[in-house]
């Protein structure tokens, strides 16, 4: 299964396990690495710049030959922590940065100087243009069968157009539960995939036993978009609390998101609201369950350690 992605980071398999808000955690990552494949943590998952550090040195510390880890940055000025979690990020190390939800270029200008590869999230082909004249090392093509922040455009379309028009390596994020879908992926012309949603309901996420078995229980079917969340389109499952207070972006952050000077703020406000839920959705038992997920839990079975969840990738 070797492959672009195998080669930039030197593991064995070609498979990134994303980074995911409140779920992604070093026990995750360490497991990734031990199965040989890479796997990324979102900064914002750490509340001081000293849990960050301590993050990043422990992986470092349990780092195996045939594995790789790297941090998601919010590069966008909703993540009022972004420069300094970039310079912790940077004086500690890692193999690469993801970038998402905004310009790169600090990132990549910053993480060059320290021999750290970036990939940056992008949904169509201005913005892959755009990034890889800015120099990063890989693209993450987020697909419309992605969770989280997803994109508007089919896996094969956008594999098969970026591929076309770019000369830097296309990493698919989006629409992967099982081998078939891997493969289907690099048949596209991808050089590996980016996997979350299968990877919540793992024995080493430690969000909660009910948020695990929605992945369970729920299908592709029950992902729904919603604005609640990050004032950007986000999937999550279809709960009855969320069919209780709707998807849509309330009337008034509607007519402020359409004021120039105000909209920014709005975001920040929406951003930093739909945060505080999602964190209590994913560590407390509560009823207010907003659970960030992608179509591709319709293979999630049961609950799984990483290292079986890479199996099924795989073989």
């Amino acid at each position: 299964m070797s492959s672009k992605l195998s080669q930039l980071l030197q593991i064995e398999h070609p498979i990134i396990m994303a980074p995911m808000f409140l779920v992604s955690n070093t026990a995750m990552v360490k497991e990734a690495m031990k199965s040989g494949i890479a796997g990324c943590i979102p900064a914002l998952n750490y509340r001081t710049l000293e849990e960050l550090r301590s993050a990043l040195r422990e992986l470092k510390m349990a780092k195996v030959a045939g594995g790789a880890f790297g941090f998601n940055l919010i590069v966008n000025k909703s993540n009022l922590k972004f420069k300094e979690q970039l310079r912790v990020i940077c004086e500690e190390g890692c193999d690469f940065i993801i970038t998402s939800l905004g310009s790169p270029e600090d990132a990549i200008n910053e993480a060059y100087k320290h021999h750290i590869k970036v990939f940056c999230d992008v949904v169509d082909l201005k913005f892959a243009q755009k990034v890889e004249g800015l120099g990063a090392d890989a693209i993450i093509a987020v697909n419309n069968e992605a969770g989280g922040h997803r994109g508007n455009i089919s896996p094969k379309d956008l594999i098969t157009d970026l591929v076309a028009h770019c000369n830097i390596p296309i990493i698919s994020a989006g629409g992967v539960g099982s081998k078939a879908d891997l493969d289907k992926m690099l048949g596209y012309g991808a050089a590996g995939v980016s996997v979350g949603s299968p990877f919540i309901a793992s024995v080493e996420s430690s969000v909660t036993n009910e948020y695990k078995q929605a992945c369970v229980d729920y299908g592709a079917k029950d992902i729904v978009m919603t604005e609640r969340i990050s004032g950007t389109p986000c999937t999550v499952i279809n709960t009855p609390y969320v069919q209780k207070v709707g998807t849509k972006a309330t009337w008034l952050e509607s007519v402020l998101n359409r004021h120039k000077k105000l909209k920014k703020w709005v975001k920040m406000i929406r951003f930093a609201k739909g945060m505080r839920d999602t964190q209590k959705a994913a560590n407390e038992v509560t009823y207010k369950t907003v659970w960030v997920a992608g179509p591709s839990i319709e293979q999630t079975k049961t609950v799984l350690s990483v290292s079986d969840i890479v199996k099924k990738l795989i073989v």
